[in-house]
């Protein structure tokens, strides 16, 4: 196998020839002579003359090669109790026949159609027949609530919603088409057609706007390949941001089809033939590059499950299905490898099942700490590899590749940073931190391809979010080190953005809506330290003069509010009441003293403190048992 350093150095020798070299392993219509584009500096384009479609080079090529009786996607719900297997041949002619059906509700090149399914192969049929028509998808969680959703309709504009009658949790079935509604009521751009998705637990009534899925493919027909600049979006995928207004990530073509072939084969080690299951959700950045895209662009089987496989008495779900399908490779939060210690700490599910087909667990979307590491690699004995990246990037930005020469793996780091990505440590005043030093990780400019080239239809606000604190680099909002051997350890967020089993979440918009209780004068929801999901929000709100509520009857409206505001995933269970918020003498709350209070680090209390009393008021609230119970 070729060694990392080898790559690294090819990469830093010339990094147009390497991206031109890697573009090889996609099908183009016209292949690019243009490989990197820096004329609209800070905004750079990979590819910009290329042609090509995703979704033939994710079906289409791999039929015509012979590939079509291969398996491409395990659909698994032990939530329904059923399976199904769709062969590249199968799922080309469901993808065809619905770019056919979108095609005729007046979906067209460049149109938008926003996406709200549940973990179900025909959320990926969705993708990728607006991959086929050149059209724009943005895929949105099913856990949001209607006003999240109202915003990403109307920052994305669809010409089409694609849904379903319900999701399903372990313990509830979720009613999608009320939320839906609720939403395009709320928002002020109205998509032309919604199309469901008949589920037998909750089918829904469809009024004059809706068509069923099954009724539209009945009278459509199918739809070739659209070509498509190599810088055309793919997809819009909505981030949180500090402000509360989500953050339209922008992933085009060309650039990303390269990232997604180049990282599955050398980052992940897998190719084609190979099952590979990425345990998230198709609406998170896990579920567009490695539930969906890269498996397919390789020619490997991707597993989809829907259901949660930990969080109920049988640990064992994940070692079931690895075993069942043969799985090579499994991607996972760390969230469910702690809770699945958590259940079944001397592994003796795992000896029920034999798994001998996997060759690595990946794991990502949160820090990776040390016991459950050295936890995970004891009972698996295979090696356990931690990998960093950002919805911004689309693919790891640091990991130890599996599919060069590995390198030996350190507990608490995700390794090297990967060929494409030129990573600096920096303080605040920008300047490079020698090695041991913790600073913002930034990464200099021009990224790779595959990352996001702007944020949907605000250049400026992409600049501004991203490229600003340090002119030249990205800021990835993380702080880190390296040590001697160039090894990242990514600390933490710099920001206020809470990450909730690899979910980030913005504290802004936790806050809109515990400011908006009608006893609270003001607020502050921060991040602290989950054993299981790395992180949950806490809650500490200031009553308005003369209020004398119960905390427990707060805490159950305030809950009750973010349930139905953001959903579920905020997972926001704790209220306390205060007296006053630490705040420096310019007004912005001390959020990340709070954190490192309650977490049980050592904090440096800020000079521009405005009251350190208000700070020792609260520090036992922050330290104790913080619930309003």
């Amino acid at each position: 196998m070729v060694s990392y350093h080898e790559v690294r150095q090819r990469w830093e020798s010339d990094p147009v020839k390497f991206w031109r070299e890697a573009a090889n392993q996609i099908e183009w219509i016209n292949s690019p002579k243009e490989i990197l584009d820096e004329t609209q500096a800070p905004l750079y384009r990979w590819y910009t003359d290329g042609v090509l479609n995703t979704c033939a080079n994710a079906l289409d090529r791999h039929v015509a090669s012979g590939r079509g009786e291969q398996i491409a996607i395990l659909y698994d719900s032990p939530l329904t109790g059923s399976k199904r297997a769709l062969t590249y041949r199968e799922l080309l002619d469901q993808v065809s026949l619905f770019a056919g059906g979108l095609a005729s509700l007046g979906v067209h090149k460049g149109d938008r159609v926003l996406i709200y399914m549940p973990m179900v192969p025909e959320a990926a049929i969705a993708m990728l027949a607006c991959a086929r028509l050149g059209a724009v998808h943005s895929v949105v969680f099913g856990g949001f609530a209607a006003a999240e959703l109202a915003a990403r309709i109307d920052d994305a504009e669809p010409v089409v919603i694609v849904s379903a009658s319900c999701g399903i949790e372990p313990s509830r079935i979720v009613e999608y088409q009320p939320i839906i509604e609720s939403a395009i009521h709320l928002a002020k751009h109205q998509p032309t057609a919604v199309v469901v998705l008949q589920r037998p637990q909750a089918p829904a009534v469809l009024g004059e706007r809706e068509v069923e899925w099954h009724d539209l493919l009945a009278t459509a027909t199918g739809h070739d390949p659209v070509p498509v600049q190599a810088t055309d979006p793919l997809y819009i995928l909505y981030t949180s941001g500090t402000t509360g207004k989500p953050k339209g990530v922008v992933r085009d073509n060309g650039g990303h089809a390269v990232a997604m072939a180049w990282s599955f084969n050398n980052v992940y080690g897998m190719g084609p033939g190979d099952v590979w299951w990425a345990a998230s959700d198709v609406g998170w950045v896990v579920g567009h590059s490695y539930i969906v895209y890269a498996p397919l662009i390789c020619g490997a089987t991707a597993v989809m499950y829907e259901g949660k496989p930990v969080g109920t008495p049988d640990a064992g779900a994940f070692w079931r299905v690895i075993e069942e399908y043969q799985v090579n490779g499994l991607f996972v939060a760390p969230t469910a490898i702690r809770a699945i210690r958590k259940e079944d700490s001397a592994g003796s599910q795992l000896r029920n099942y034999d798994i001998k087909s996997l060759r690595t667990l990946f794991l990502a979307g949160e820090r990776l700490d040390p016991s459950t590491f050295e936890w995970a690699s004891e009972q698996l004995g295979i090696p356990i590899v931690d990998n960093w990246w950002q919805t911004e990037s689309g693919w790891p930005i640091a990991s130890n590749l599996r599919g060069l020469d590995p390198m030996p793996i350190k507990s608490g780091s995700p390794s090297v940073i990967v060929p494409g990505y030129d990573v600096r440590i920096f303080d605040v005043q920008g300047s490079e931190q020698p090695a041991g030093a913790e600073g913002a990780i930034v990464i200099k400019l021009p990224m790779p391809p595959g990352t996001l080239p702007t944020l949907w239809g605000d250049n400026q606000r992409f600049i501004d979010s991203y490229l600003s604190t340090f002119p030249g680099y990205y800021t990835t909002g993380d702080s880190g080190f390296f040590d001697d051997e160039k090894y990242l350890y990514v600390m933490g967020r710099t920001d206020d953005v809470i990450n909730v089993a690899g979910h980030r979440l913005s504290t802004g918009s936790l806050e809109a809506v515990v400011a908006a209780n009608e006893m609270v004068a003001e607020c502050a929801v921060i991040g602290v330290h989950d054993e299981i999901k790395g992180q949950i929000p806490r809650a500490f709100v200031v009553l308005k003069a003369g209020v004398d509520v119960d905390p427990k009857t707060l805490r159950k409206t305030i809950v009750a509010a973010v349930r139905d505001e953001i959903g579920p995933v905020a997972a926001l269970k704790e209220v306390v009441i205060v007296p006053a918020l630490p705040k420096t003498r310019s007004g912005k709350m001390l959020r990340a003293t709070m954190r490192g209070i309650a977490d049980g680090r050592e904090v440096v209390i800020p000079s521009t403190i405005e009251d350190i009393a208000v700070l020792e008021a609260i520090t036992p609230l922050l330290q104790g048992d913080s619930t309003a119970d």
